[in-house]
């Protein structure tokens, strides 16, 4: 038996408009125990935000001053960070100042999807790519959201029918 995406997509998906303010959808996955949302807009999915969203949203490199320095006997130039954020304060002002913003301004745009009768070789090759944050991938029917698939969903698949063989 050839597994599809129907046969270990979760059907039942939890998803966020791309209007939904940054803080309703991080207040919403806290309480949560998976990392991430298909984004809807009128009803079309168009993109995914995950907690790396968030993160990144947050993230201080723009206030990071990197140092090179070349100094003797090096002979190839060595570079220092120096943080020149406040920390806490800093985290708070990103905070404050990103809350009021839509989902749409932090999701991810460029998202693989799969219909429910792709086979799980399909589903592997997205899950397998060298970008570590793909996680999902959604399964569409038609343009609509049918299900979604996580990589611990093809695990759970494949344990299962390993274990279902004499």
């Amino acid at each position: 038996m050839t597994l599809l995406a129907r046969d270990v997509m979760t059907a039942d998906v939890e998803t966020v408009d791309a209007d939904d303010e940054v803080a309703d959808v991080l207040g919403k996955l806290s309480r949560r125990k998976f990392n991430g949302f298909p984004v809807l807009e009128d009803g079309e999915l168009v993109g995914v935000v995950t907690q790396r969203d968030f993160v990144d949203l947050f993230e201080p490199s723009d206030r990071t001053l990197w140092i090179p320095i070349g100094l003797p006997p090096f002979l190839e130039t060595v570079e220092y960070a120096i943080d020149l954020s406040w920390d806490e304060l800093d985290a708070e002002l990103d905070l404050a100042a990103a809350a009021g913003k839509p989902v749409r301004d932090v999701m991810t745009r460029d998202v693989e999807t799969v219909a429910p009768d792709a086979s799980i070789d399909d589903v592997l090759d997205i899950l397998a790519t060298d970008d570590p944050n793909v996680n999902r991938v959604p399964v569409l029917d038609g343009g609509d959201l049918v299900g979604i698939i996580t990589r611990e969903d093809v695990v759970r698949a494949f344990r299962d029918e390993r274990a279902s063989k004499p």
